[in-house]
């Protein structure tokens, strides 16, 4: 079985795409759910975030594997196979490795360097744990994306390369920061990306800071948090935004919803109550939760996903950019070689049974011939016969999890079980109890700090 991912992202599809592509929390889980249950899949996991959709699975076929994962991106995300195929990519094997650890260290972001996907990878397989979807390979995988990225993050300089993608985009909304101090703010929505708004607006030094939400108690929370720290706050419901916005220096909406939450003649309403004051818009949701009409309005400084793609094409990449690729590559090949080696594991198991089994058999028969043994000389036998067969097998089966965990190295677990006559049942046995031991739901797959 071998890691595939098949995905799109802002690399490959345009926004539109993206937008119509979004998937929803029910969607995720119904995926995941029908990804196992087709044949190449034993294994799955979901990322998505605002720019980025991949189905992660463990597989047995590739181009069935393939096939499959595409047509149910397509069925579950609401966009047409023929229109999504185009903008699909797909990474297999040690490809599939590299490119999870290339999006964990921020070097595939729509801003690079950008540290929040580790919190979204997290949620991803807290999500496959939760479902049953991931099983040891791609928990081993997921945990070693979270760890590299901590790795590059705290090692390297990759944080000077990228910011978040809410401070990258209100320094397209401002020239600086300063210009954000005593201004007054309005954050719709209280999820994570709301959350980073409203505490970096927080960190600027705005006058005051409303949090909208559909749910007012969300918002309530958050307010308070930032009430705590010094912030002049106030919680409102989504209803209440219309009466908001003419008191509303800079906007920033990142919410949930499958359909526009402002239209373009509310934010017209919204700056001519202002009398001409301009309003600074940013819009973070996937689907947008601002209408795109509103670039053309006089007095709307809009920027959305769409033109904060634009923008991140022409940003410089730092130096230590390098540095996290190397860091990348070597760690891709200690994953690919610890997972070779794991694979024989079961195989090596299984032939120190059989050896334990022979040693058993032979020193049954001995107590038969020899009954008059007694307690002292009959264990003597047995510890040595026992560190025989053990001194036997050490080298042998030392080398074979070396050589098996060196590229190409599947076939020694192959001619392992040739050589010795080892029963395929009593392999897959092992195998069976290793899953179980290192499944979803135990606690060292759990943490990752």
């Amino acid at each position: 079985m071998s890691v595939l991912v098949v995905g799109l992202s802002h690399r490959t599809a345009p926004v539109s795409v993206l937008e119509s592509a979004t998937l929803t929390e029910d969607a995720r889980a119904k995926l995941l759910q029908d990804a196992l249950a087709a044949e190449p899949a034993h294994e799955a996991v979901v990322l998505a975030t605002c720019n980025r959709i991949e189905l992660y699975a463990d597989v047995d076929k590739f181009h069935a594997g393939v096939a499959e994962l595409s047509t149910l991106l397509a069925q579950h995300s609401g966009v047409g196979l023929e229109e999504l195929t185009p903008h699909l990519y797909v990474h297999y094997e040690d490809r599939a490795v590299h490119h999870l650890l290339s999006v964990a260290c921020g070097l595939d972001s729509m801003v690079v360097g950008e540290g929040q996907i580790l919190g979204q990878i997290k949620d991803a397989l807290a999500v496959g744990q939760e479902l049953h979807t991931a099983g040891r390979v791609l928990n081993d995988l997921f945990q070693q994306a979270l760890r590299v990225g901590k790795r590059a993050h705290s090692e390297t300089g990759i944080d000077r390369a990228g910011q978040s993608l809410v401070s990258f985009g209100l320094a397209q909304l401002v020239a600086s920061a300063e210009e954000l101090r005593g201004r007054r703010a309005l954050v719709v929505g209280a999820g994570s990306m709301s959350a980073l708004a409203a505490a970096t607006l927080a960190r600027a030094g705005v006058a005051d800071l409303t949090i909208a939400n559909r749910t007012v108690e969300r918002a309530a929370r958050l307010a308070r948090t930032l009430a705590e720290q010094g912030t002049v706050t106030r919680a409102i419901t989504i209803a209440e935004v219309d009466d908001a916005l003419p008191d509303t220096d800079l906007l920033v909406s990142c919410t949930g919803a499958t359909g526009l939450v402002l239209t373009a003649e509310q934010l017209r309403s919204a700056v001519a109550a202002r009398e001409g004051a301009p309003l600074a818009v940013l819009d973070l949701a996937m689907p947008r939760d601002i209408d795109s009409a509103a670039h053309e309005l006089a007095g709307i400084r809009l920027v959305d996903i769409e033109s904060l793609a634009a923008a991140s094409a022409d940003a410089p990449m730092a130096a230590d950019v390098d540095q996290v690729r190397a860091i990348v590559s070597a760690e891709v090949a200690a994953f690919g070689a610890a997972q070779r080696a794991a694979r024989i594991t079961p195989t090596v198991v299984a032939l120190r049974a059989m050896a334990a089994d022979v040693v058993a058999g032979e020193l049954a028969r001995l107590d038969g011939r020899l009954p008059d043994l007694d307690g002292k000389q009959r264990a003597e036998i047995t510890q040595t016969v026992r560190r025989v067969v053990d001194k036997l097998l050490h080298a042998p089966t030392v080398r074979v999890k070396q050589l098996a965990g060196e590229p190409g190295g599947a076939g020694y677990a192959d001619a392992l079980r040739e050589l010795f006559d080892l029963d395929p049942q009593a392999v897959a046995a092992v195998s069976r109890a290793d899953l179980q031991a290192s499944g979803p739901g135990t606690q060292s797959n759990r943490e990752w700090q």
